[in-house]
């Protein structure tokens, strides 16, 4: 399966699934709001397939013709004629709707809505749509390129026609797909997440061991390849309190409350590989 897709946002969840997408064959259109970012995400794009390249996982041609599927945009109508859109904007309810309500009038009756939220429940994204049938979550892990798992989330009146679609969307560029069938914030994966991520940094910020020592733990103990507060470094401290927040809002419960130290990381500027610091230091 390839056909037009529209990813709406280019940063680090939107180019990825940009990339993965052209790669695989997909016709792809970026939008952003402005040039600058759309050309930190094709920039970005670029780097990692030089890295698939360096790695002898794509040929330079390769490159070059993924490179050539892409094409990027400020304009939101650009998408009218897209069989999917995947949106991938900042992680709040407000922007999400409002592009969920605008693709809504431009693009074809056919075309599958799909977001790329972490915890918003869909429903309350659809509900800005007139078509809340074919409105989906999709959400991917970060690096899009490197993680092979994608949730998929139907919201209150989504259709099996679209959720048939969208698993054979995200199954055609390499991932392998779970169904979530009940629309509650966080879904399956976030909601672990953030009881772990919670924990962690509570544990940090009680003083019981290092952020280190913790990663070691889950890392050797569970098997996890990074472990919480680094992986949190990952996504950014901000894109994790954003989450639980959401989850919290929705569940009252408590588990989900961000700890203080998380809310000072975020009003410090410390949200992790992205600023240069988060629970660790980097270059």
């Amino acid at each position: 399966m390839a056909g037009k897709l529209a990813v709406i946002g280019a940063g680090l969840m939107g180019s990825g699934i940009a990339q993965v997408a052209a790669a695989a064959g997909w016709t792809v259109t970026l939008r952003d709001l402005d040039d600058g970012a759309l050309g930190r995400g094709l920039d970005a794009v670029r780097a990692s397939y030089t890295r698939f390249v360096a790695k002898d996982k794509m040929s330079a041609a390769d490159v070059e013709t993924a490179l050539g599927r892409i094409t990027t945009t400020t304009e939101l109508s650009a998408a009218a004629d897209a069989d999917i859109v995947v949106e991938a904007v900042f992680e709040s309810i407000e922007p999400k709707r409002e592009v969920f309500s605008t693709l809504d009038k431009i693009c074809r009756d056919d075309t599958v809505l799909a977001t790329n939220t972490s915890a918003i429940p869909i429903t309350a994204i659809a509900a800005a749509t007139g078509r809340p049938e074919r409105v989906i979550g999709t959400h991917f892990f970060s690096p899009v390129p490197m993680m092979k798992l994608c949730e998929l989330v139907r919201g209150f009146k989504t259709s099996d026609a679209t959720v048939t679609t969208a698993r054979s969307f995200a199954e055609s560029i390499g991932k392998t797909c779970i169904v979530v069938h009940r629309d509650v914030a966080g879904f399956v994966t976030t909601r672990l997440v953030a009881a772990m991520a919670n924990e962690a940094a509570r544990l940090v910020e009680n003083g019981v061991a290092t952020a280190e020592d913790i990663d070691t733990a889950c890392q050797l103990g569970f098997g996890h390849p990074m472990g919480p507060l680094r992986t949190m470094d990952l996504t950014g401290i901000d894109v994790m309190v954003n989450a639980t927040n959401n989850i919290y809002a929705d569940t009252r419960d408590p588990k989900f409350a961000p700890p203080e130290l998380l809310a000072r990381m975020v009003a410090a500027g410390d949200l992790g590989r992205k600023t240069g610091k988060g629970f660790y230091e980097y270059d």
